[in-house]
């Protein structure tokens, strides 16, 4: 397995990672996506500089389906963007998909599926592999109901997992990991802290609740071989203390990857 981080596209993303050690970044368009594309040969110079491939690119929460099916201009600017990957030779693009609420969930999923298949075909045209983001965030495939409806029918559709979105959802990360480990293609590293039941904060990887040994574990016993992206997300760690926060997972991670 190898250690990255989600970063940006600035110099700075690139030289810093190169400075901790890391292997990879990872680039989360989201509501950034033209500004990325503009500075797309840009962003390839900084990766080839400073040796430091960009191994996942994702874009969440927009609503890629309507009502009425497929919001064409949403899956304009996904192919723009899987492009854009196969240019940096990054094989994994990570998306999602709205639930339309005056929709069936049959109806949903029939339109996930036709979404995925495009983008999915784009991705074999491009040499990038599509995968689902399990965040919560304007997006229901998320959970083993969906997988099975939506992976089940799509062989090539991925999972990029965060345990902390199961953890706050009040699921099973490890039973999750067992069931649907082998269609994971990237893994976040994210802590999170519940107290009293209810989300408290999301301190770094490895100084929270989740048990990472296990499923680390959980990640071997189903031959996952890829990336580890450190997400620092919380309130509380920012600045120095966030910086101190990012060296403490990089070196308890260090300890548990054989």
């Amino acid at each position: 397995m190898e250690l990255g981080i989600i970063s940006w596209i600035e110099e700075e993303n690139f030289r810093k990672a190169k400075e901790l050690g890391l292997s990879f970044v990872e680039l989360d368009v989201n509501d950034r996506a033209e500004e990325f594309l503009s500075h797309l040969d840009q962003v390839i110079s900084f990766s080839k500089a400073y040796e430091m491939p960009v191994g996942a690119m994702g874009r969440w929460g927009s609503d890629r389906i309507s009502k009425d099916g497929i919001r064409q201009e949403e899956l304009e600017l996904e192919y723009r963007l899987i492009d854009a990957a196969s240019r940096l030779e990054c094989g994994v693009y990570i998306t999602g998909c709205n639930y339309v609420e005056e929709l069936s969930y049959y109806e949903n999923c029939s339109f996930a599926i036709a979404y995925f298949e495009k983008l999915i075909a784009r991705g074999k045209e491009k040499g990038v592999k599509i995968a689902v983001y399990n965040c919560r965030w304007n997006n229901f495939v998320n959970n083993p109901m969906a997988y099975t409806v939506i992976h089940g029918y799509l062989k090539d559709l991925y999972i990029k997992y965060d345990t902390s979105h199961c953890i706050y959802d009040g699921g099973d990360y490890l039973q999750e990991t067992k069931d649907w480990g082998d269609r994971f293609i990237h893994v976040h590293l994210k802590g999170s802290l519940v107290i009293g039941g209810k989300r408290f904060d999301d301190p770094p990887a490895g100084m929270d609740q989740t048990n990472w040994g296990a499923f680390l574990s959980a990640l071997y016993a189903k031959g996952y071989n890829g990336r580890l992206s450190i997400e620092p997300h919380s309130e509380t760690w920012k600045g120095e203390l966030g910086d101190k926060g990012v060296d403490f997972t990089i070196k308890y991670f260090r300890g548990l990857i054989l």
